[in-house]
């Protein structure tokens, strides 16, 4: 269960290393809130990847034009670190200002406990890289954001991922010059969003010279701009992650909105119905946030059985005065 902690003392950072250093495809899905956190790992995947847009829509219910700021994404990003035990990248938007803002962007993010962090070179405040309408900051300052978040980093494992939208201003040959400075300026990973072909990623991994991680979208449904792709495909071309921020929020929202439609035809007809094809029951829920866990040190911290058990009637007495004392 994602609760049980991995126990070898590595942290996110480094088991992301780790993946990296096996070879072959990482497939990231995108998370939100603990249910998709812990959903994520629970049907087995190896590592999960914040959804900038994803928390932007549900936490704050408006559109991904850079309006969340730093504190709500660290905080959030911080919650759902601590929910798993596989690696979770952040996306730390454009570093929420100069490389000085980014060198402690990283900072605080490290300390969040997460894998790595996204730095985008979008102009602030950004927006979602499928909207139209963007813009990115000179090259020079971009790559600089890069070395500041580097440099900021306090273990080496914590991955840097340049995110360029370059390719919808500058087109593919500015795409390639960008993940070139940004990888001599340190980057871990390169992730140009909106890329379009084939061939366009094939490039860009020649480029590159460091792991590419693509954006895959909702990875179950096509959309307009990055177009649907087999992920052995990818691995072929030598593209090292996938990450499908929208796949797990798309679902939701699915899911959401057949139930609710099925609630307003019961109030309208004053009818009950029983779906459980459009919902997980309790006992589902409360094995996915690890109920059986929660009870077991429920027996272990608010009962007396395990110290009578050892010291016999007294010690469980003389527990029993000590909690009420400190109370």
């Amino acid at each position: 269960m994602p609760s049980t902690r991995i126990n070898d003392m590595k942290t996110s950072a480094q088991r992301f290393r780790d993946l990296l250093a096996k070879g072959g495809l990482i497939v990231a899905p995108g998370v939100y809130d603990g249910y998709s956190a812990r959903l994520v790992e629970t049907a087995g995947f190896e590592m999960a990847a914040t959804t900038g847009v994803g928390i932007s829509n549900s936490l704050l219910g408006i559109d991904d034009i850079g309006v969340m700021g730093l504190s709500e994404n660290v905080n959030h990003c911080r919650m759902l670190a601590r929910t798993l035990s596989i690696p979770l990248t952040a996306d730390a938007d454009t570093g929420y200002g100069n490389p000085m803002n980014v060198y402690y962007t990283v900072q605080m993010f490290e300390e969040a406990g997460v894998a790595g962090v996204n730095i985008e070179d979008q102009v602030h405040p950004k927006r979602c890289g499928h909207m139209p309408g963007k813009e990115v900051i000179p090259l020079v300052e971009a790559a600089k954001k890069i070395e500041a978040a580097c440099i900021a980093r306090k273990d080496d494992a914590f991955a840097i991922i340049a995110r360029t939208d370059a390719l919808a201003i500058e087109g593919v040959e500015g795409m390639l010059q960008r993940a070139r400075a940004y990888a001599e300026a340190g980057a871990d990973l390169i992730f140009a969003d909106a890329i379009r072909t084939e061939d366009q990623i094939k490039r860009l991994v020649d480029a590159a010279r460091v792991p590419v991680t693509v954006n895959m979208g909702f990875g179950i449904r096509s959309r307009p701009t990055t177009p649907l792709m087999s992920l052995k495909r990818l691995a072929e071309i030598g593209v090292r992650r996938v990450t499908l921020p929208r796949m797990l929020p798309a679902a939701a929202i699915s899911g959401m909105t057949r139930a609710l439609e099925v609630m307003k035809e019961v109030v309208a007809t004053g009818v009950p119905v029983d779906r459980p094809d459009l919902a997980v029951g309790i006992e589902d829920i409360m094995r996915l946030m690890d109920y059986d866990n929660m009870r077991e040190l429920e027996r272990r911290l608010l009962t007396t059985d395990v110290l009578e058990a050892k010291y016999g009637s007294q010690g469980a007495k003389l527990a029993a005065v000590d909690r009420t004392s400190s109370s």
